[in-house]
């Protein structure tokens, strides 16, 4: 009991540090960045973000956590995590708040109706590869369309115990995102693998458009289903969409209209424009219309894919990729939409001196001048034996973003 009571006096005191930071004018001024940049407005500087993402084991190991409760060992993991991002010094804002996701259940358990299978990295640190369920177009026929329901009981526990531990320093908020994305390449990729899918769409594009109907249709209705739940809200999964309501219908749980949505193409990326066209956006397109706002792109290639992009109802933010021609999205995005000006990884992390990335850093915003723009460094795997490299880059892209603004 004695350790119980220790862990959660830690906790809390973990909160206590997040909530003066959620309290802080440099997070009021961090919000005020993303939101002007996201409604087009001139902000003092464009914003900043990192997401180390497996990083994360080199910067906070989960051999340093101190809780043994597994609960409080989350909380404590995720308190912990913005105490860092807030040393750090990028553009991440720290919520007065607790979130906490309503509890759903689904049927079937495991959404499709087949098993998604992987086969393990042999090594550390190694890839995984597919083992996809759907070996025969037959299989298609073992597919279900996911029923979601809310476990209200779940919640009601899961909320009591969190104002019980948090409640008046960081009061929990009950959210709820769609279950199911508009990325609908990532599932397709999943139940099919890379290689069959993609030699599918070339000799069965009948089968390859009821699989991305069947995902289409999984999604839209998660989102129904929600709504009629009256569990539609959302919080936004990064900064890069923290911004003014994007619609009048914002806050409404019966509605997803007023929230944010992203979706992507990286596995589709050495698809040409038509066929990524034909065999996925158009069946993501209806998802996208149910949200106020739209962000679009990831690490794929999107250079010769700018057009189309363009056409995707609601588009607030265009993502630029490493990959992606930053002149082509210059000239074509325009002052239109906000350009996420994304940075990459291995140039940020591997070279031994910092000069690179100052000279990249400048390079490119100088392009970017007057337009509506995010700096973000993303998909982070290691900090390749340099363990400030996240604070250099924050502080350089900083320095940058003022320069230019």
């Amino acid at each position: 009991m004695a350790a119980d009571v220790s862990e959660r006096q830690y906790v809390r005191d973990l909160a206590k540090r997040v909530a003066e930071i959620a309290g802080s004018e440099r997070n009021r001024q961090r919000r005020r960045r993303w939101e002007d940049v996201s409604a087009r407005r001139k902000p003092d500087r464009f914003p900043v973000w990192c997401r180390p993402v497996g990083a994360w084991d080199e910067i906070l190991p989960k051999s340093s956590l101190r809780c043994a409760d597994e609960w409080l060992r989350n909380v404590e993991y995720r308190f912990r995590q913005m105490l860092i991002k807030d040393e750090i010094g990028d553009d991440s804002v720290v919520e007065p708040f607790f979130a906490l996701g309503a509890v759903l259940e689904v049927d079937p358990p495991n959404v499709w109706g087949v098993e998604i299978g992987r086969h393990a990295a042999t090594a550390a640190g190694g890839a995984w590869a597919y083992d996809p369920p759907i070996k025969e177009w037959a299989d298609l026929e073992r597919l279900r369309l996911p029923k979601y329901t809310h476990n209200e009981q779940a919640t009601r526990d899961a909320m009591g115990r969190a104002e019980e531990l948090l409640g008046e320093i960081l009061p929990p908020r009950l959210v709820c995102n769609p279950p199911i994305g508009a990325t609908l390449c990532s599932p397709a990729t999943d139940l099919r693998g890379m290689t069959p899918l993609m030699m599918d769409l070339i000799e069965s594009p009948e089968q390859v458009h009821r699989l991305m109907a069947y995902l289409r249709d999984a999604a839209l209705g998660a989102i129904e289903q929600v709504e009629a739940a009256g569990l539609a809200m959302p919080q936004p999964s990064w900064p890069m969409e923290i911004s003014e309501p994007p619609s009048g219908r914002a806050g409404d749980p019966t509605s997803f209209a007023g929230a944010w949505v992203h979706g992507n193409s990286q596995e589709f990326d050495q698809v040409s424009p038509a066929m990524w066209e034909e065999f996925l956006l158009a069946y993501q397109k209806p998802i996208f219309e149910r949200f106020g706002a739209v962000s679009y792109g990831c690490c794929e290639n999107l250079t010769n894919k700018i057009d189309r992009v363009l056409t995707i109802p609601n588009l607030r933010i265009f993502t630029c990729s490493a990959w992606t021609d930053l002149d082509a999205v210059i000239e074509k995005v325009g002052t239109k939409h906000v350009i996420m000006w994304r940075q990459k990884a291995t140039d940020v992390v591997f070279p031994d001196s910092a000069e690179t990335l100052r000279a990249d850093l400048g390079a490119g915003l100088k392009k970017l001048q007057g337009h509506h723009v995010q700096i973000v460094l993303r998909e982070l795997q290691t900090l390749a034996g340099h363990p400030d490299r996240l604070h250099v880059w924050t502080r350089l892209a900083i320095e940058a973003a003022e320069k230019y603004a």
